[in-house]
């Protein structure tokens, strides 16, 4: 997840959107993340995702997950919370009260890079060192790409701001190899340079755009 994120941050620059002090704020993102979640149906839970090892019910939980670990990389937490490796299952099950209890940690996310401290020094996530500003991007770029993610498998719409996909455009584009094939989470999805920009995102995520749940 966050292999070669210097590259990407290299090509994200800085300042790529409204966030007021920070670079980039994500509130947005958080916000339209939360949105979906809490428009999952019960009965969706076991149904496939763009991520091809998670169901719904394990996609709502790394969310959950990811919501966590990278509050405490905002805040320079660096340990135990932090050291796990991209990826990594701490074993939980989804809780009960996932559509209250993820919202409010998706908000105190957005909160927690909301911090202009945030975003300088360095600090780790998923066991490996990044400044402020690489962890920041990596948080907006999960925030998104698992929005779309979660939206798709569960047929919702799912817009965001234009600052939000500008940056995170920026970011998987800074990332990917030479030859244009390969990036940060694995073989390029091509799509056309008139694609709409969301399209083009989750293309360089690895995942193709047009990706519908099996009827």
């Amino acid at each position: 997840m966050v292999d070669g994120v210097s590259d990407a941050v290299s090509g994200a620059g800085a300042g790529p959107g409204g966030g007021g002090d920070v670079p980039v704020d994500l509130r947005p993102a958080a916000r339209r993340a939360a949105a979906v979640v809490t428009g999952v149906a019960d009965g969706q839970l076991g149904d496939p995702t763009p991520c091809t090892e998670f169901a719904v019910r394990d996609l709502l939980r790394h969310i959950g997950e990811l919501a966590v670990g990278l509050q405490r990389t905002a805040r320079k937490e660096v340990g135990e919370g932090t050291a796990a490796a991209p990826g990594a299952s701490s074993g939980e099950q989804l809780p009960g009260d996932w559509r209250e209890s993820l919202p409010h940690s998706l908000a105190d996310l957005a909160v927690a890079w909301s911090a202009p401290d945030a975003w300088t020094g360095s600090t780790q996530a998923g066991g490996i060192t990044l400044t402020g500003t690489e962890g920041g991007l990596v948080t907006l770029d999960e925030l998104v790409v698992h929005g779309w993610d979660l939206a798709r498998a569960t047929g919702q719409e799912y817009e965001l701001d234009e600052p939000s996909l500008r940056a995170v455009h920026s970011f998987l584009a800074g990332a990917v190899t030479d030859d244009g094939e390969q990036g940060i989470f694995g073989p390029v999805v091509h799509v056309g340079a008139d694609a709409p920009l969301l399209d083009r995102i989750v293309g360089l995520a690895g995942r193709d755009p047009g990706w519908r749940p099996p009827t």
